[in-house]
């Protein structure tokens, strides 16, 4: 019963959310807590809801504060000398910034943390991307094979 319970739910999000009736933030809050209502766990939501919270707010405050961070060394110019040593390298070979790109996420993922991974080789790179022209997809493609 639960599953199917589950299974219902995932449904019905789509549902709503492709069909643009819900948005996803409310389709995200509301859904879950009727199903869970609809299958008699009235009594265990708050418990469920305290243990969800407490094992998902201290990612969601990291990746924040992260993401203000490095916003903020971007706009500062931090990864500007890394910016120009990549390009001088690359002399605007897309080849060149491609593989630059999966040197830097390796070593970067060195530290075992996907977020940060993605948060600095992404802040770091995405200018030297739209420099070159180049696709942001092909970003995005390298840093996840090499974060993986």
């Amino acid at each position: 019963m639960p599953a199917a319970l589950g299974f219902a739910t995932i449904a019905l999000f789509l549902l709503l959310t492709m069909t643009k009736r819900v948005s996803v933030l409310v389709a995200l809050v509301v859904l879950p807590v009727l199903a869970a209502l609809a299958g008699g766990f009235a009594g265990e939501l708050g418990g469920m809801v305290l243990d969800g919270l407490s094992k998902v707010a201290p990612t969601g405050i990291m990746i924040a504060f992260a993401v203000l961070y490095f916003s903020l060394m971007v706009d500062a110019g931090l990864f500007d000398p890394l910016i120009r040593g990549l390009l001088r390298l690359a002399k605007g070979d897309p080849m060149r910034v491609t593989v630059a790109t999966a040197v830097l996420t390796l070593c970067v993922a060195l530290d075992g943390d996907g977020a940060s991974t993605f948060l600095i080789t992404v802040s770091a790179l995405l200018p030297v991307y739209r420099k070159l022209g180049m696709s942001p997809l092909v970003l995005s493609g390298v840093v996840c094979l090499g974060a993986a």
